[in-house]
């Protein structure tokens, strides 16, 4: 996989851009990398690379290891706390779990990155096959059954492969999809019915299929299960992944229904909540 220069957004030629890029040489995998490497991957001169670098490291973003750099641990804590990604992943982790179980197949939690999928979770026991998939990693939507999903129910989801087209479609095997009518004419299919199977688009000798995660009203996810092509039937997965989504789908509502009725004011006076209804109430009564 390709290191992250995020091809849909043109960064400033600015610090905090050129230290974005230094993290985001990461995403292709490496999990240590040499100050050239950093340079190099990065594009950012090895001298800016490496002024840059002992900040992050200072800030805890980046730890350095003799004369290599990895990712540092408050990046992960960051993480953890984006209130999308914490309440889906912590209500999908047990559900995903039990999928995993039922089907045997390697389970992937996906959202849409610009071009590309990112993976939130993935649970594939001791054979994991899929070693270029990883929580973090990201891989060409058009490739893969979740991005094809999420592409497909995107609102602007033509735009999506249109702007897809302009760079050329990336090819992972021979079965890629390179082609942006034929592209078309899968999504379209995949809209109509609800979920997107991909055959040895990503990996010969494996497939995939996926379904959305839907919550208010949009597709804000993807859950995918991936085994050997003749272990991936739609007739005897399609309805354990459905109900599995829908699962998310309910937790999630609770989880962010929770953290609404949480972040509701309070009465300072009594120091107990304050109905949301009431506290947005207009003074004078509407009319009607």
């Amino acid at each position: 996989m390709e290191p992250y220069t995020d091809e849909d957004v043109t960064l400033p030629n600015s610090v905090l851009g050129k230290a974005q890029l230094l993290l985001a040489a990461f995403e292709s995998g490496a999990v240590r990398l040499r100050l050239s490497d950093l340079s190099r991957r990065s594009g950012v001169p090895k001298a800016s690379a490496y002024r840059l670098a002992q900040e992050l490291v200072q800030w805890g973003l980046l730890d350095r290891h003799d004369d290599t750099y990895e990712l540092g641990i408050r990046l992960f804590h960051l993480g953890q706390r984006v209130p999308a990604s914490a309440v889906l992943r912590s209500v999908a982790r047990p559900l995903l779990t039990d999928l995993f179980t039922r089907t045997r197949a390697a389970v992937h939690l996906a959202v849409l990155d610009g071009s590309h999928v990112l993976f939130l979770e993935k649970i594939a026991g001791e054979a994991n096959v899929l070693t270029h998939s990883h929580i973090g990693g990201r891989l060409p939507a058009s490739c893969t059954a979740t991005g094809r999903v999420l592409l497909a129910m995107a609102p602007d989801g033509p735009e999506l492969v249109e702007r897809l087209a302009l760079g050329g479609l990336p090819s992972l095997t021979p079965r890629s999809v390179t082609d942006p009518a034929v592209l078309a004419r899968q999504l379209a299919a995949v809209a109509r019915q609800g979920y997107a199977l991909e055959i040895e688009g990503v990996r010969p000798g494996y497939a995939s299929l996926a379904v959305p995660v839907t919550t208010g009203g949009r597709a804000c996810a993807a859950v995918s299960v991936t085994a050997p092509v003749a272990q991936v039937s739609v007739e005897r997965l399609l309805p354990t992944l459905r109900a599995a989504a829908e699962s998310i789908e309910r937790g999630v509502a609770r989880g962010v229904e929770r953290g609404v009725e949480r972040g509701a004011p309070r009465d300072a006076s009594r120091g107990s909540r304050i109905p949301r209804a009431a506290a947005s109430a207009p003074a004078v009564p509407a009319a009607g």
